[in-house]
């Protein structure tokens, strides 16, 4: 159990890995859901086409967005694309980089479907039973006495053995395994193609344009970062802030019921007891004065709401040394703060 645990707490803090897992994760289960798939052939003229081009582009199509909507980067990168630009411009190789590093994943699990459904054959025979060469692999000779739609007809049936009576014309057989080895080659180049292909983009593209391949990455894992500790950082302030507004309260309820204290004695005991409480714990004001240094002077919802509006249209730019403080557009000067002057006072006893 804590090997799971260290695994798991591994992924969660390598993000690359934690999405490389579960691109890995979906595409097995793009296997598993083929396998447990039940195809059935309408083994009609009009709809055998259709059919098999829906099993084959529709889940692919699922499978992508499922994998575009479980990278917790696209979030991130529709808010980069439609940010208001403020005092940081937007880059768009990196809006690129992270587009392109998303969609690499999320191809993985369409891929292998694709794959799967071509190698297996049963997609492409339902598909093309229709375009079988009857005068080469059958009894041509009655290809001519047939009319169109009744030999259509006939090789429709050719993916549905027990309704297939068509035999007299082409063997059902010599049929499938004419469709199915022209599946498979086809799964097999495709297989082929995707693997080139993915070798010519990992490989061969950052030797052509390696600077602009590690800026991207390295500004692309700023964004994330920041994001991350931005909302550590608003999970913290708002901890605090809820935390003295939670003591205001209690101590506000607290003066309320001593004034409605009007008995001598029920006043007499609670002074009592309210003395000794006091003399025994700290003064819960210097806890709150604490508690409010950790807000940073952002201590009513006015200014936390122009704070957040100011970090959505006016991020800070990307340059150290920025000292001027928030205003309600952002940030003030562009240049930095000046030295402030140090001024020593002395005392001496008289």
């Amino acid at each position: 159990m804590d090997k799971f645990r260290m695994i798991f707490q591994f992924l969660q803090s390598n993000q690359e890995s934690f999405m490389n897992g579960i691109c890995s994760i979906m595409a097995l289960a793009s296997a598993q859901m083929y396998s447990a798939f039940d195809f059935n052939c309408p083994c009609l003229p009009g709809y055998n086409l259709a059919y098999s081009i829906g099993i084959l582009l529709t889940p692919p199509l699922v499978l992508f967005l499922l994998g575009l909507v479980m990278n917790n980067n696209i979030s991130m990168l529709a808010e980069e694309w439609k940010r208001p630009p403020g005092r940081r411009a937007k880059d768009p190789a990196v809006l690129r980089y992270m587009f392109c590093s998303m969609a690499q994943r999320a191809l993985i699990a369409p891929v292998v479907w694709v794959a799967v459904t071509l190698l297996d054959g049963k997609c492409f025979l339902c598909a093309f039973c229709t375009a079988v060469p009857v005068a080469t692999l059958g009894n041509g000779s009655l290809v001519p006495s047939l009319p169109p739609p009744e030999l259509a007809r006939l090789l429709a049936r050719v993916p549905c053995p027990e309704i297939y009576d068509g035999h007299w014309l082409l063997a059902r057989e010599v049929a499938v395994r004419y469709l199915r080895c022209i599946s498979q080659a086809l799964g097999w180049s495709f297989v082929l193609l995707t693997t080139l292909l993915a070798f010519v983009v990992r490989s061969v593209r950052p030797c052509f344009t390696q600077a602009a391949f590690l800026k991207s990455k390295y500004w692309s894992h700023y964004i994330d970062i920041e994001r991350k500790l931005f909302d550590e950082t608003c999970t913290e302030h708002a901890k605090a802030f809820a935390k003295v507004c939670i003591q205001q309260f209690f101590e506000a309820m607290n003066h309320d019921l001593e004034l409605g204290h009007t008995h001598g004695v029920l006043a007499t005991a609670t002074d009592t007891a309210t003395a000794t409480a006091t003399e025994a714990a700290p003064n819960p004001s210097d806890r709150m004065e604490e508690e409010r240094e950790k807000l940073h002077g952002i201590i009513d919802q006015g200014t936390i709401n122009k704070l957040l509006t100011s970090w959505h249209k006016c991020k800070p730019p990307l340059q150290l040394g920025q000292e001027a403080p928030l205003m309600g557009n952002g940030w003030t000067g562009g240049g930095p703060r000046p030295p402030r002057k140090e001024v020593a006072t002395y005392f001496s006893k008289v």
